[in-house]
Parts: C-alpha cells; sequence; structure tokens
C-alpha cells in the first residue's frame, strides 16, 4: 500500500505534469504593433519562459524579452507605444491586470491563455 501511495504522490508532483505558461514581448515602440510569443503547458516556469521567448523570435521578432510566467492564465495588452501584462486565476483578472499595467486609452488586451 504504501509504495502505491508513493507512485501517486510522485505522479501527481511530476514536473512533466506541471504547467506553466509565459509572455515574451518585442516592445519596441514603432509603428507596428509590438511582436509577441506565448506559451503554455510547460513543466516549470523557466522551461515556459525560454520556449516564448523562442517563439517571439520565430515569429521575426528582434528585441524580446520574457515579460509575464504564470500558473493559471496570463494577458499581454499593447498600443503602438504602452503594454501591459497580467495573471491570474481566470481570464478576466489577468486581462484586467493587462489593461492597468498598459495604462493607456489606446490599449487593447492582445491575446490571453488559460489552463
Amino acid at each position: 500500500m504504501k509504495s502505491s501511495i508513493l507512485v501517486l504522490g510522485l505522479m501527481l508532483f511530476s514536473p512533466a505534469l506541471y504547467a506553466a505558461g509565459a509572455i515574451a514581448v518585442d516592445d519596441e515602440v514603432g509603428e507596428k504593433e509590438p511582436g509577441y510569443g506565448l506559451v503554455y503547458g510547460y513543466g516549470t516556469r523557466d522551461q515556459a519562459g525560454e520556449a516564448a521567448l523562442a517563439e517571439c523570435y520565430k515569429q521575426g521578432n528582434a528585441h524580446c524579452q520574457v515579460v509575464a510566467r504564470f500558473d493559471k492564465c496570463g494577458a499581454y495588452a499593447a498600443s503602438m507605444k504602452h503594454y501591459g501584462v497580467g495573471w491570474g486565476d481566470s481570464a478576466a483578472a489577468a486581462q484586467s491586470m493587462a489593461m492597468d499595467g498598459c495604462g493607456n486609452s489606446n490599449c487593447r488586451v492582445v491575446l490571453v491563455d488559460c489552463e
């Protein structure tokens, strides 16, 4: 019985089962929308950040940086000159934080992702 409990415990806390997400952006001010990369479902926040960064560069962006790592929901809001990121237990919470962080009436939610 103890061995089955140990196996179950290892399965519940296995890094492969832990899902984290991240958002990377190229927030250079200019005439075009900021580029971004979003990933979800990676083992750790660090792994998700690396994958989001790679996705941002893969989209043709030159100045990517990881701006958020999250466990449940993440969001990115932007205008031509401002951006904000958010995270939380729900899409609404993540979007609200992203819009507050963007702080400009021209901002709009560009992406939101939840588990």
